[in-house]
C-alpha cells in the first residue's frame, strides 16, 4: 500500500513544513478581503494556491486550501464558500504546473476556482446554506478574486524559482 505522503522522510517533513507555512501565510493575509454577493473574496488565497500547486502538487495544494478554509471558518473570517472557492483552483494549479509548467499553474487556478468552484457553490453549497446566487454572480466574484491573486502567485513562483527554494519550483514537464 502506497503512502499518501510520497517520498522519503526528509521530503515528507519538508512538504509538510512548507504546507504549514503556506497555510499560515493564507491566514495572515486573509485580512485583505472584500464582500461580493454572498461570498467574501480573498485574493491572497489564490496566490497561496498557485504557490502550493507549483511547489507541492495538486493534492498537497488542495490540503493547504482545505486547512486554510477550515481555520478561516472556525475563526469567523471566512464563509462556507471558501471551500469550493479555493480547493478546485488549488487542484487545477497543481495539475497544470505538473503537466504544462510554470505559467499554466497561474492560468489554471482561476479556471478551477471560477468555473468548477462557482458551479459547486451555485448548485450545491448555495442552496444548502440558504444563500441563493446564480452561477454567473458567483463566477464573477470568484474570478474577481482569483485572477489578481493567481497573477501575483505566478510572479512569486517565477521569483522564488531563482532562490534557495528553486527545488520546489523546478517545474515538472
Amino acid at each position: 500500500m502506497k503512502s499518501w505522503l510520497k517520498g522519503n522522510g526528509k521530503a515528507r517533513i519538508r512538504k509538510l513544513t512548507f504546507t504549514g507555512l503556506l497555510v499560515a501565510s493564507g491566514l495572515l493575509l486573509s485580512g485583505v478581503s472584500f464582500p461580493m454577493g454572498p461570498t467574501r473574496c480573498y485574493p491572497f488565497q489564490h496566490t497561496v494556491n498557485v504557490l502550493a500547486g507549483a511547489a507541492l502538487g495538486p493534492w498537497w495544494a488542495a490540503g493547504a486550501a482545505f486547512v486554510t478554509s477550515l481555520v478561516r471558518n472556525m475563526t469567523g473570517t471566512g464563509t462556507l464558500f471558501a471551500f469550493p472557492g479555493s480547493i478546485p483552483g488549488a487542484i487545477a494549479a497543481g495539475l497544470a504546473f505538473r503537466y504544462f509548467g510554470k505559467p499554466w499553474a497561474a492560468l489554471a487556478e482561476p479556471l478551477g476556482t471560477g468555473f468548477a468552484g462557482a458551479a459547486i457553490s451555485a448548485w450545491i453549497l448555495g442552496p444548502a446554506v440558504g444563500k441563493a446566487a446564480g452561477m454567473s454572480v458567483l463566477m464573477g466574484a470568484f474570478l474577481a478574486s482569483s485572477v489578481p491573486g493567481a497573477l501575483l502567485g505566478m510572479g512569486l513562483v517565477h521569483a522564488l524559482g531563482r532562490t534557495s527554494l528553486s527545488p520546489f519550483f523546478a517545474g515538472e514537464k
